[in-house]
């Protein structure tokens, strides 16, 4: 608005006196500074006041005295005497009449017609008249406004531009607005103004007399602003209407641009404002004002600030370069601020007539001053946002000297080293500011300059990621022709999303893997980097492990034969929580480098793996000793990461050993004595607690532990440990004071020497040990296993067994396999304790028998038994994880033999030796278990010495039978009290039989096929009781038993009745009721077909269970009592002809079919007694007939008195 030019605004002085009502500082203004203000001032002295305090009533008479001695107060004075009411209703009419149709043609309402102009009518009204006058005026340019529909006009009204009478007009409207401001809001008033010349200054003026006003005038304009204001001639007067109201009360800029971008209108205002406030920042050195806003726009996270701004930019670049435009003097200050940090000395002409020129030239440049360092990388940033989000295109003096600024030399700190980045990214990102052979040569001498300085920097600046990772992955990725992957470093260092073209990175592509980078360079350069000290997740960058893991995973290492294994071991050395992301990339990309060539041409060209020494030192301090005297050199980070590329390399070892055994290579596995050593589940419970800091380190060792060492991951064992390290035993270590005794090893190991004449001094200290960690327990191990032995002579308090039991337990949570080893060595029995016969890990893996072959007083010592039968399972699962295990790596044996077949020409038949192979390892796996089933159950009979001591042993196996089995035995009714019967159930035996009811049931449960082996094998009838009773899945026997019952073997068959009987008494199902009527059926068939032999064979033990079967399911009687007939009958028919009359005896049976209730009164003890002679008998149907009553007898009294 150039008209406005020889206009005087309001200071801000004079607003800011306005804005306080300040009296003192009114009246130090000058008369035309204060002439503008007279409508304000002059209502202020004239109008009655809200304020009646004294001190206004001073600065009003001090008010009064300043307006005295100017003349233009005497016209607003009598403009302020008309009747605004009457006025107002006449410009309410006018409006109404110019809404109607044709009505703006018609005469005014506010003005009568007008003889002359408007400025002379103006010059010779009255007061009321210039007020009509300029309100009618008014009007018709706002209601212009509203019919417009947004497009800009530009009114030309002689009122308005009268340089004589602006000061009169201005006076005018600020009467009108202050005195009808429902008529006339500001906003609107504000909006009209800017479609008249002078308007701007009409605006300034009518705020400064109304300064409340401000910020609502402010928001209305930038409201109804242009998205694009430098696009239009309205956007930029309006424009530069705001940016005078806010050189009037600078206060207010920052506010008024904020309201700029959150509506995201008037984007040149919202830079101009800035521009305005850069110009005042005296602060050289710190970050401009200009920078960090435009930095804000287009680095922000508002999506829609960033389109709105950067389509600011890119309309702007399409006109013509004026010195007007916001953006050019946007583009103008940055450059300054460019240009004024940048070394004096520095220039793009680099001499080309020798090398000592040049080395003269770089030791002459002087480098970036550490207090700009910070303001350098701001600006770079910036013009990366302007160039690669706004599309700027940069000048060529722009390019010059950004170019200048990107290879200027910062001084070694955090921030110069993070300025030297941000300068490669952006050469990277917009490689078009290097055109010419000069300015290539200088970035080359640059990038040279970077290589050589790189160990300088990290060290003198104390960071660990420097630039030289990244330029180190940059030349590998060049290298693989990942160009995408570049894009994404760059995007990533800059902190923004550019859209950059592979095709432009072509030309540094050629300069660095021809002239700065050769892959056998990298590679070589990779290896003497020095690894990251302390590596973890808290330590940001580019860093030397992104690049290992890039160059290994192009196989450059092992394409140049350059060893990196020593590399990766001490970088897997030096690393701390929490856990950094790249690690467990790197560890399995190694792995594969170790195990598959490069390419099928050299097999040979692979990586060594981590010798066994090495890894062995890592776990120094942990593999035994005592652990507390020992400084341990590796943190738990390193040997968890080391434990994890352990078993990682033998889990891929074992995937890959087809493929290997094809390319007939062979590579080392570790060995089993190094795996021993390892203290795999204390690492792992380690890691249980530092699970958040682990990231998905502790998941993927439980996922490695389960596959390969599923005795290491039993539920039992995750239990135990979570009542070791829960409440109760954190409370108990709280009583293990410092000053509490310590015993040492060798105290123990006397204690141990005066068992069984004195237990007190050994109980006491293992009462001592249970309070301690189990780490530290560790070094008591030796003596604790080595004297279990002494445990089992007589005399040996219970107590000291269960505390044995529970420090036992307690290790196990450390160091199981070894405690395991130790155990079974240490439980041997004495003949071979004496022979010196040690297992190993290995031995008891191949067969998990040895655990049962030791001490059999360990069969009735239940605490000692526990932890024999906790052996057991771990080792069973073992030993099928050993075998799966020699399976896969004896697989190059099948493929070969395959291969053999197939040259032979049997193609056919290449599958058979996988197949067989896997058949008999699970053949073997079922015999293992079926057998370890066995004894264990040969373990829960009791001894002849047993059942010679005390015939209350022999009820342990009745006491949960049914009573109906137990009335079948004379002998069971001499049982003694219930003291003895209370007693036997506390007994040794019957405790060892919990304990293996409850191992069966885990092994039933976990793989079912085991329960029908055994029971296809069979096993005492005795224990079929305490089997059913005690093991809760016995169940699923009932899935099995018809198919038991169709067995041609006559003992199988009577074991799966006998079997069938007690599950019907224990589970009265309606599969039960089934199985219970095919096994009736069954036996009536075989009563057809056997001989008398076999019969009586067959007929004698079972036909005590139809009892159980009527018992559990009472409509099964009729059945039974056909079958007992059946039976009787037929061996009546084969005694018929003996001189023994046993008709009677057939009576008998149908009597008691028919009329069972009038002998249900004869008990059993008077029945036994009058068969008892009878039975002696040496016929065998004469015993099978009295057999056949006394089930009858059994069967009735059981139906008839409930018994």
């Amino acid at each position: 608005m150039a008209e406005c030019a020889a206009l005087q605004f309001v200071s801000p002085y004079a607003f800011e006196a306005m804005q306080k009502v300040d009296v003192v500082r009114l009246a130090a203004l000058s008369d035309p500074e204060l002439r503008l203000l007279l409508p304000c001032l002059v209502r202020m002295a004239l109008c009655a006041p809200a304020d009646q305090s004294q001190a206004w009533a001073e600065d009003k008479k001090l008010i009064l005295r300043l307006l005295s001695g100017v003349e233009a107060v005497n016209s607003i004075v009598a403009l302020l005497s008309v009747d605004f009411h009457a006025l107002e209703q006449d410009a309410r009419k006018e409006q109404q009449l110019r809404h109607k149709p044709g009505g703006s043609n018609g005469e005014s309402i506010l003005v009568s017609q007008l003889q002359h102009g408007l400025t002379l009518e103006f010059e010779h009204s009255d007061p009321l008249r210039r007020l009509r006058l300029a309100l009618s005026e008014l009007l018709a340019i706002m209601n212009k406004v509203s019919d417009s529909n947004g497009e800009f006009f530009l009114k030309s009204s002689e009122l308005f531009e009268s340089t004589v009478y602006l000061e009169e007009v201005a006076d005018v409207l600020c009467i009108l607005q202050a005195e009808l401001p429902s008529l006339l809001p500001i906003v609107d008033v504000a909006e009209a103004l800017l479609h008249v010349r002078n308007g701007e200054w009409f605006l300034c003026l009518s705020v400064a007399n109304v300064p409340d006003s401000f910020n609502e005038v402010c928001r209305g304009l930038i409201k109804n602003g242009e998205r694009q204001d430098e696009e239009s001639v309205g956007g930029r007067r309006r424009t530069e209407a705001l940016r005078q109201l806010c050189q009037m009360n600078p206060s207010q800029a920052l506010s008024v641009r904020a309201m700029v971008v959150e509506e995201c209108h008037l984007p040149g205002l919202g830079v101009a404002l800035t521009l305005d406030h850069t110009k005042s920042d005296t602060a050289d050195d710190a970050v401009s004002n200009l920078v960090s806003f435009v930095s804000g726009l287009l680095l922000g996270t508002n999506a829609k600030v960033r389109t709105w701004f950067g389509m600011f930019i890119r309309n702007g670049q399409q006109r013509k370069k004026e010195s007007s435009s916001v953006l050019w003097q946007m583009r103008r200050q940055l450059l300054l601020e460019l240009v004024a940090i940048l070394p004096r000395s520095r220039s793009t002409h680099v001499p080309n007539d020798s090398d000592s020129d040049l080395e003269q030239t770089v030791a002459g440049y002087s480098g970036l001053r550490e207090e700009h360092v910070v303001k350098a990388s701001a600006l770079l940033r910036l013009y990366c946002a302007l160039m690669g989000i706004a599309g700027l295109r940069p000048t060529d003096e722009e390019a010059e000297q950004l170019l200048q600024l990107i290879t200027s030399r910062p001084p070694a700190t955090p921030a110069g080293v993070r300025f030297v980045s941000l300068s490669f990214c952006k050469l990277l990102a917009f490689p078009t500011l290097v055109s010419t052979p000069e300015q290539e040569q200088l970035m080359v001498m640059w990038l040279s300059w970077m290589i050589k300085e790189e160990e300088y920097f990290e060290s003198a600046a104390g960071v660990s990621a420097s630039f030289g990772e990244m330029l180190l992955l940059v030349a590998m990725y060049f290298h693989s022709n990942q160009l995408s992957s570049i894009i994404e470093l760059v995007c990533s260092t800059l902190g923004m999303k550019i859209a950059i073209k592979s095709s432009s990175l072509s030309k540094m592509k050629t300069i660095f893997t021809q002239e700065i980078f050769t892959e056998q360079v990298v590679t070589a350069h990779a290896v003497r980097v020095p690894v990251t000290n302390n590596l973890n997740a808290t330590i940001t960058g580019f860093l030397p492990i992104h690049c290992i893991y890039q160059l290994l995973r192009s196989r450059a290492f092992t394409k140049h034969k350059v060893s990196i294994k020593d590399w990766i071991y001490k970088q897997l050395c030096e690393t701390s929580t929490p856990l950094h992301t790249q690690l467990l990339p790197l560890i399995e990309v190694y792995i594969n480098s170790i195990l598959t060539p490069a390419s099928k041409a050299s097999p040979e060209a692979t990586n060594q793996p981590i010798t066994e020494q090495e890894i062995l030192n890592v776990f120094q301090g942990l593999t035994g000793g005592d652990s507390s005297r020992i400084r341990l050199r590796y943190n738990i980070m390193s040997q968890l990461l080391v434990l994890y590329y352990v078993l990682s390399y033998e889990e891929a070892l074992m995937v890959n050993t087809k493929a290997l055994a094809l390319m007939q290579r062979k590579p080392k596995s570790y060995s089993a004595a190094l795996m021993d050593q390892i203290p795999i589940k204390y690492l792992i419970r380690q890691a249980q607690g530092l699970q958040q800091e682990l990231g998905g380190l502790h998941s993927a060792l439980l996922r490695l532990l389960a596959t390969n060492y599923p005795h290491l991951c039993m539920v039992e064992d995750w239990i135990c440990e979570e009542e070791i390290t829960g409440t109760v035993s954190l409370l108990r270590r709280m009583l293990l004071t410092g000053t509490a005794k310590k015993y040492s090893p060798k105290q123990l190991q006397e204690a141990f020497q005066m068992v069984p004449s004195n237990n007190t001094r050994l109980m006491q200290i293992l009462e001592h040990l249970t309070l301690l960690s189990a780490s530290d327990l560790i070094p008591y191990v030796e003596v604790l296993m080595s004297n279990m032995s002494r445990l089992l002579n007589v005399g040996v308090s219970r107590r000291i067994f269960q505390t044995v039991n529970k420090l036992w337990m307690v290790l196990n949570t450390v160091m199981p396999r070894r405690l395991w080893v130790m155990t079974v060595n240490a439980l041997q029995p004495s003949i071979k304790l004496l022979r010196q016969q040690k297992y190993t890990q290995n031995d008891l893996m191949i067969d998990p028998l040895i655990v049962l072959r030791c001490d059999q007083r360990i069969y009735r010592c239940p605490p000692l038994m526990d932890i024999t039968l906790h052996m057991l399972n771990g080792y069973l699962l073992a030993s099928k994880a050993y075998l799966n295990a020699h399976l896969k790596e004896t697989a190059d044996h099948d493929s070969k033999q395959s291969q053999t077949i197939s040259n032979l020409g049997l193609s056919g038949q290449t599958e058979a030796p996988e197949v067989t192979r896997e058949e008999l390892k699970n053949a073997l796996l079922a015999a293992q278990d079926s057998a370890a089933v066995q004894i264990l159950l040969e373990m829960c009979l009791p001894t002849e010495e047993e059942k010679g001591q005390d015939i209350t042993t022999e009820s342990l196996l009745k006491s949960i039978q049914h009573p109906a089995l137990k009335q079948e035995d004379p002998d069971s009714c001499h049982v003694g009290g219930s003291e003895e019967k209370e007693g036997s159930l506390l007994s040794n035996l019957r405790e060892v039989q919990c304990l293996i009811c409850c191992l069966l049931h885990q092994m039933f449960i976990a793989d079912p096929n085991i329960a029908k082996l055994v029971h296809f094998q069979g096993y005492p009838q005795d224990l079929l009781p305490l089997t059913v009773a005690g093991i809760p899945s016995m169940h699923i026997c009932l899935d099995f038993i018809p198919e038991l019952l169709a067995q041609p073997q006559l003992e199988k068959q009577i074991f799966a009745i006998q079997l069938l009987s007690h599950l019907c008494a224990q589970y009265a199902l309606p599969k039960s009721l089934s199985v219970a009527r095919l096994a009736i059926s069954v036996m009536g068939t075989l009563l057809t077909v056997l001989t008398q032999d076999k019969r009586f064979s067959f007929f004698m033990p079972t036909l005590p269970c139809l009892v159980s079967f009527c018992q559990a399911f009472p409509p099964l009687y009729d059945d039974v009592t056909a079958l007992l007939i059946q039976v009787g009958q037929v061996c009546a028919s084969d005694v018929a002809a003996k001189a023994r009359d046993i008709d009677p005896l057939i009576a008998r049976f149908q009597h008691l079919k028919e009329k069972p209730d009038k002998i249900a009164g004869i008990s059993k003890a008077s029945l036994q007694q009058r068969l008892a002679g009878e039975l002696a008998s040496r016929d065998p149907d004469v015993q099978l007939c009295y057999r056949i009553e006394a089930t009858f007898m059994e069967i009735i009294n059981m139906t008839v008195t409930g018994v």
